[in-house]
């Protein structure tokens, strides 16, 4: 706290001075020479603050991501003299589609109300790059490249990188395994999306639940993991299949040093790390990579007559609710196969019953869970039968084959045989053999076989009395008329009001935060990371958005504090907005207790929108 007021004091003294700034320009940064098919960055460097920046257009590239935007600023006191200098850099990842040599446009920025442009800036596309790998004789990079690497930080792959791990590389036709997709990052991660995701051609698939964050040390390295996906999979047919890698893009927010500005300082406090400290976003697009995995064949061997696809571990049963019944009644009859493989596929055993039973579809029911060990769950068949005859039945035993990997050998259970007696019901007519038909109802009358014609007593009118033209009616007329007028005024009303699309916007805003922080906050009871980070950007997103009255797609984090100190909101709110958009990007990432993260953010949030409520 001393040396804070210290550095406060040193400031306020120096404020007097002569504040020199550089004149503004703009630095385009990007390598002049790339591979086809290659991604790279080009970078627009702004030494003043500005707004409305236009990027050029990319003719001959495809633009994979951006503008990705950082700032940062110093000053440097010289012999008395305080310089400022001020860092926007606007970076874009692009990617080259044609050979040949391209031009870069010039981008534009409004600087102090003048509109200021970059200069061309020329790009060669060829087959092989490697004659950029060394851009001199004697080995050492250009000044462009150097230059490039000094303002452009870089993301090793030992900071960030994505695995797939499957629990097994090679399995039976018909056996699950499991493929995990997971990030390890040692950097601040945001705007993680999946840009390619393999199709898994021979593969019968299933989602699963996947785990939000945990730490994982890989070659003495602490990494902070998040499960991207997870997956099953079953092999449909055997042979040898290769699964496509997964291709994922996200920004990594990196920690950057400047080089020291301050010139000589008698007291020393302008050194400190705080004030040559700043963050950059630099976009990363990261893929696994690829598995190959085999399918065997089942075994022709020992494969019973009753084998009917299922591969797994499964248990057997078959019941009926009752043993004994009247005929024209119905009984159930259940049939389960529960156990670990893929229960939805399994194909059941059919039944075998007496020719004098009615027999109703059955009702087939799958409860299956599928998470990283891969799957169990229970399949079951219930019949409903209805017997017309009476007797004593007999329904034979069932089997069921299936194919057990973990032993490699087919396996047959079997039911036992279910016998039932069925007594003669009352009503029943059919005997010990013969036809049967339904019992039918005979025809009941209702009411008496005399109805009146009128029982009521009729109001006598005197003749020539005419509801036409009578004051009753003249009031009537006039009510309709008055409530027309009335309601085609309100709907005018409302139609206007819903052509107005900003103020429906600004009257609903409130009301979509508040359902979304209603959602994050039980997401957040819940310690589900993933659905509540989302919640919470979205009702700040979206909440600022419709106060304002700015479309989303133009949103971003310095549009907000302009636009939101364009609507009379003071700085230090508008910047608290900001900074608390900033921490729900980067918190779901950021080391640390989950529950306590989540938990301050939600405050902060609900914090900030009361704030901007109360003020506009």
């Amino acid at each position: 706290m001393k040396r804070k007021s210290i550095i406060a004091i040193i400031i306020a003294l120096l404020a007097p001075l002569a504040l020199m700034a550089q004149e503004p320009s703009i630095k385009v940064s990007a390598k002049p020479q790339v591979a086809l098919g290659e991604q790279f960055r080009i970078a627009f460097e702004v030494n003043a603050d500005g707004k409305d920046f236009k990027a050029p257009s990319f003719n001959g590239f495809t633009l994979v991501g951006g503008p990705f935007n950082s700032t940062s600023s110093s000053v440097q006191v010289v012999n008395g003299s305080m310089t400022r200098s001020v860092s926007n850099t606007y970076t874009f990842v692009l990617r080259a589609d044609s050979e040949g040599d391209f031009t870069i446009g010039s981008a534009s920025i409004k600087v102090d109300g003048e509109l200021l442009q970059s200069e061309p800036y020329a790009i060669k596309v060829v087959t092989d790059d490697s004659s950029s790998a060394s851009s001199s004789s004697s080995g050492q990079p250009s000044a462009t490249q150097a230059q490039t690497n000094t303002n452009d930080p870089q993301v090793s792959g030992q900071d960030l990188f994505v695995k797939v791990i499957p629990s097994k590389k090679s399995a039976y036709v018909g056996e699950p395994f499991v493929l995990t997709y997971k990030l390890y990052t040692r950097v601040s991660v945001s705007q993680l999306s999946v840009s390619n995701m393999p199709s898994y051609g021979g593969f019968w698939t299933k989602d699963c639940d996947s785990q939000t964050q945990g730490s994982e040390v890989v070659n003495g390295i602490q990494y902070t993991t998040y499960e991207i996906k997870k997956v099953v999979l079953i092999p449909q047919k055997a042979g040898n299949f290769t699964i496509e890698p997964m291709v994922v893009e996200c920004v990594a927010q990196v920690l950057t040093q400047r080089n020291n500005q301050w010139g000589n300082d008698p007291f020393g406090f302008f050194n400190d790390p705080f004030f040559s400290r700043s963050y950059s976003n630099v976009p990363k697009t990261i893929q696994t990579a690829t598995v190959n995995f085999e399918a065997k064949s089942l075994p022709v061997q020992g494969k019973p007559d009753s084998f009917n696809g299922a591969v797994g571990d499964y248990n057997f049963t078959v019941s009926a609710d009752r043993d004994e019944l009247s005929t024209n009644e119905a009984f159930t009859l259940t049939m389960t196969v529960s156990g670990k493989g893929n229960v939805e596929l399994v194909n059941l055993p059919q039944p075998v019953f007496p020719p004098d039973f009615e027999v109703y579809d059955p009702k087939i029911t799958n409860n299956v869970d599928a998470n990283g060990q891969g799957m169990s769950g229970t399949k079951k068949a219930e019949y409903l039968v209805i017997p017309r005859r009476a007797g004593n039945f007999n329904i034979p035993p069932m089997e069921f084959s299936y194919f057990n990997p973990a032993k490699g050998q087919y396996n047959t259970l079997s039911s036992s045989g279910m016998s039932l007696k069925v007594n003669k019901g009352a009503g029943d007519d059919t005997g010990d053999g013969g036809l049967y038909a339904s019992n039918q109802e005979g025809i009941k009358y209702l009411g008496s076989d005399i109805r009146h014609i009128k029982t009521s007593t009729t109001k006598l009118k005197p003749v020539g009395t005419h509801f036409f033209a009578s004051p009753m009616y003249w009031a009537i007329l006039v009510a309709l008329l008055i409530v027309f007028i009335v309601a085609m005024i309100l709907v005018r009303k409302r139609r206007q009001f819903k052509q107005d699309v900003v103020l429906v916007r600004n009257k609903k805003a409130t009301k979509v935060a508040k359902g979304r922080l209603k959602n994050a906050y039980k997401y957040l009871k819940e310690q589900d990371q993933n659905h509540f980070y989302e919640e919470m950007s979205q009702a700040l997103w979206g909440y600022i958005s419709d106060k304002l009255g700015i479309e989303r797609s133009v949103l971003s984090m310095e549009t907000v504090k302009e636009a939101m100190m364009g609507k009379g909101i003071d700085e230090a709110l508008s910047n608290e907005f900001v900074e608390t958009l900033n921490t729900c990007e980067f918190a779901r990432f950021a080391p640390g207790d989950a529950a306590e993260k989540m938990q301050g953010l939600y405050d902060r949030g609900m914090d900030v929108i009361m704030k901007v409520e109360k003020t506009i």
